[in-house]
């Protein structure tokens, strides 16, 4: 069906690079690693289902992809497209399906040979895609069409996979198939035998028979060669798939790496073209092949020769195998060059890749992530501060949440009123401010969340040491924000502490996948020069402490502009810093919103007690109601986003 006009565009001044059909699907994955599945107590969710992972994985090396599929119009459906979008893939022909649920997948890691799979897939509804839902026009906008080879398997998506390949083959778009054969989805085994790879079936084979002449490219396992091509072996498997058709076939070997074949089959495997992937240690197999296609697409639409498609796609499928999960698994080109480079420097082998900290460092901060220009936060984190308050003014301490959600709520109508969405954010604690937590949560804010135990010297994580327990409940967009009065020139036995505590806590978050921003204040009771903050600032990261974010006390300009050239020689991926406030009177922080706003890397302020101070104490007492302390803290509030921005135009006029 074709809704939008046609155009003409040039294949190489498409919109779109890779137009992905097929499943997608949530995984649910055992997060217990050599466990039966039957035993698994927790899972960690992400997107899944081949043809969303090759798109996924595309976006992440600089494609422009595109999904055409379904989901089903409830919460797992609006991850999944969310997650596609955050990537950069286009969604806009993802149907969301009413009456139809989002399939389902759960995994497990038994060890390296042993993988269950559970498909929750009965009627669900990326199997309900229908002719209805291909736009010709949207075809032709793209370079390439994938289709894997589960939308053939069934009656209603196969009539809307060869209707789009036909669409594809009339404007001139490059038709790839990856084969991507599960028996299981195709009837031929039990539904709890979604691990089996590979069962014959003459019927499956005349089916794939039938599409093979349609396609420019095939993907495929040795199995799946095998069963598109019906043979007793895997040499007259590709020679049958030959006789239909005479697209390039790219045969993926795993540890052996991949074989591509433009023209005859050879007489032995090895005889064509083939390379050969870096050796590594197996932790997960699963999406290692969707990794692989993700690879070699990336290259092959630019035009790069097959050395070059096989060496990135052989990478790509390397470091998805080390890891846990399919698509958060996948690379971003930062990372395939940085391990493309490491595994030429040690003769193609890297056997934990998992354990390299700048790939690892690269993995974390080189995906997309929520832009953020300016950032204005008001925080309100602070703890004895607010019980020291409330009891001044002789009121129930339970009375600090709800001031904190009204602080919520000043915010929310200081971003309404100045069209500040994606510059906002907000700084609040879990002892006082969960409610003020939630309702903060799902608007796109910047937000973040201590864990410092206040005052705390050497450093004490309020929730105890094992500060990754405590992080495993947060929302994933909450930041941990770390106060460390840290001192480069403390005692050797302090500093030792506080640095353990410090990279405990960086590993924590690696694991669960927050971003972290530390607050460093030295301490007051050592002797201070203006290069402190920056020989700390040093200091951490000569330990290979890279946070995404640093707050930091005022500076001079000079000073600003140092730990610039720190961070873009030590962490040019670091998202920015931030000027703290300390309490400081008004006048004293527009003196130093001058000095930070001549670096670059200074991005905004994080004050708090300058505008919650006196309108808090007002309210505490009960002599300004609600409105009033609403009114108050916006002024506040809104007088320093004002002072930030007219900063730089003053810096821009001298």
């Amino acid at each position: 069906m074709t809704t939008t006009p046609l155009t003409a565009s040039p294949w190489h001044e498409r919109p779109l690079d890779v137009i992905c059909i097929g499943r997608l699907a949530v995984d649910l994955y055992a997060q217990q690693i050599g466990s039966r599945l039957e035993d698994a107590t927790s899972f960690a969710r992400y997107l899944g289902g081949s043809s969303g992972n090759i798109a996924f994985g595309s976006a992440r090396l600089g494609l422009r992809p595109a999904m055409l599929t379904r989901v089903g119009d409830d919460h797992m459906g609006r991850f999944l497209t969310e997650t596609l979008e955050r990537e950069g893939c286009d969604t806009r022909h993802v149907t969301r399906d009413a009456a139809h649920l989002t399939g389902l997948v759960i995994l497990g890691v038994k060890d390296r040979d042993t993988f269950p799979l559970l498909f929750y897939r009965e009627n669900c509804a990326d199997m309900r895609f229908c002719e209805d839902d291909v736009d010709e026009a949207f075809i032709a906008s793209s370079r390439a069409l994938l289709i894997t080879g589960t939308h053939f398997s069934t009656p209603r998506v196969a009539a809307a996979s060869h209707l789009a390949l036909s669409h594809a083959r009339r404007h001139g778009v490059r038709t790839v198939l990856d084969i991507d054969y599960r028996p299981v989805l195709w009837g031929l085994t039990s539904r709890a035998d979604g691990e089996i790879r590979y069962v014959a079936s003459s019927e499956v084979t005349d089916h794939l028979q039938r599409i093979l002449p349609q396609f420019d490219l095939v993907i495929g396992t040795e199995e799946e060669f095998q069963i598109a091509g019906g043979g007793a072996d895997l040499l007259s498997a590709l020679r049958a798939v030959r006789a239909v058709s005479r697209a390039t076939l790219v045969v993926k070997r795993g540890p052996l790496g991949c074989t591509v074949i433009e023209g005859a089959i050879p007489a032995q495997l090895d005889d064509a073209p083939t390379f050969v992937g870096p050796r590594v240690e197996v932790l997960n197999v699963l999406g290692a092949g969707d990794a692989f296609a993700a690879g070699f697409l990336s290259r092959w639409l630019r035009g790069a020769t097959w050395v070059e498609c096989a060496r990135a796609a052989n990478a790509c499928g390397a470091l998805v195998v080390s890891r846990h999960g399919c698509a958060p698994a996948m690379p971003t080109e930062a990372e395939l060059q940085y391990f493309l480079a490491a595994t030429a420097s040690t003769e193609g082998s890297q056997r934990c890749p998992d354990l390299d900290a700048q790939l690892a460092h690269l993995h974390r901060v080189s995906v997309p992530r929520t832009p953020r220009g300016a950032l204005y936060v008001f925080a309100f984190d602070h703890r004895p501060q607010f019980l020291e308050l409330a009891r001044e003014a002789g009121t129930a301490e339970e009375r600090i949440g709800t001031l904190k959600q009204l602080f919520v709520e000043a915010v929310a109508q200081t971003e309404q009123a100045l069209g500040l969405a994606g510059q906002i954010g907000v700084l609040i604690d879990g002892r006082y401010g969960t409610d003020a937590l939630n309702a903060a949560s799902g608007r796109g804010w910047w937000i973040g969340r201590p864990v410092e135990l206040p005052g705390s010297s050497p450093l004490v994580f309020e929730d105890g040491r094992s500060i990754g327990s405590a992080l495993v409940n947060w929302p994933a967009e909450h930041t941990i924000k770390c106060l460390v009065q840290y001192h480069p020139d403390a005692e050797v036995e302090e500093r030792i502490e506080q640095e353990s505590q410090v990279l405990a806590l960086v590993e924590a978050a690696r694991a669960s996948g927050h971003e972290l921003l530390l607050e460093v204040i030295p301490s007051k009771h050592l002797p201070s020069g203006p290069d402190t903050v920056y020989r700390a600032v040093k200091r951490l990261y000569n330990l290979g402490i890279k946070p995404e974010w640093w707050k930091l006390e005022q500076m001079s300009a000079a000073q600003w502009q140092a730990l610039d050239a720190l961070i873009d020689e030590r962490d040019p991926w670091c998202r920015g810093t931030v000027m703290l406030g300390l309490n400081a009177p008004l006048d004293q922080l527009m003196a130093g919103f001058a000095q930070a706003r001549q670096a670059r890397r200074c991005v905004g302020f994080m004050v708090g007690r300058t505008i919650f101070q006196a309108p808090a104490q007002r309210w505490l007492a009960r002599q300004i109601d609600d409105a009033g302390l609403i009114r108050e803290v916006r002024a506040s509030f809104e007088t320093l986003i004002d002072a930030w921005a007219r900063s730089a135009v003053t810096e821009r006029a001298a």
